[in-house]
């Protein structure tokens, strides 16, 4: 059993990343790992200024729910990032998060596996990539870090369109290959 920890980082009603990270939830629970599903929607998180602190006390100096955030980071298996693509890009919340959870870099950190969920309008199989690269980038900052896997689906733009979605069973798979 291993500790998943999913962050949806859309703020939109009817998301449809996540959604499709519900479904990861769904395939992980029912491999019997114990999962954490946190969603950014109600969350308050202030941009990084950039002082480093962080590095030397283990946290942000920046009381907000990014703290906790990196706590519960800090002491999962897995972390599963789930993000609408906008305008070819993660979304805002997840890359100020990233940012963030700078002091990961200074602690003994558990997670080894990152995978990354996305969802865009656009269907085209290059959609994705500047949210896989910018994810990779901080991946590769954190020594014992694999990107592991992406989940990409185009063509849905409409809140809720990914319900029903001929795709979703991918989903479910990719939760229930956590940890295996």
């Amino acid at each position: 059993m291993k500790k998943v920890l999913i962050i949806s980082t859309s703020v939109r009603q009817g998301s449809n990343s996540e959604i499709l990270a519900r479904e990861v939830e769904r395939g992980a629970r029912d491999s019997g790992n114990e999962v954490e599903f946190i969603s950014l929607k109600d969350k308050r998180i202030a941009f990084c200024q950039g002082c480093l602190a962080c590095q030397k006390i283990g946290h942000c100096v920046i009381q907000d729910d990014a703290i906790a955030i990196a706590d519960k980071m800090c002491e999962s298996d897995i972390i599963v990032w789930a993000t609408p693509i906008y305008y070819y890009e993660m979304s805002g919340q997840m890359k100020t998060l990233i940012d963030r959870v700078n002091s990961l870099y200074s602690r003994d950190y558990k997670f080894r596996d990152v995978y990354l969920l996305a969802v865009a309008a656009e269907e085209e199989e290059e959609v994705p990539q500047r949210a896989i690269s910018g994810l990779q980038g901080w991946v590769d900052c954190l020594d014992k870090t694999t990107l592991k896997e992406t989940l990409f689906i185009g063509g849905v733009n409409n809140p809720n369109q990914m319900k029903n979605h001929s795709r979703l069973q991918e989903a479910y798979e990719l939760g229930k290959r956590l940890g295996k």
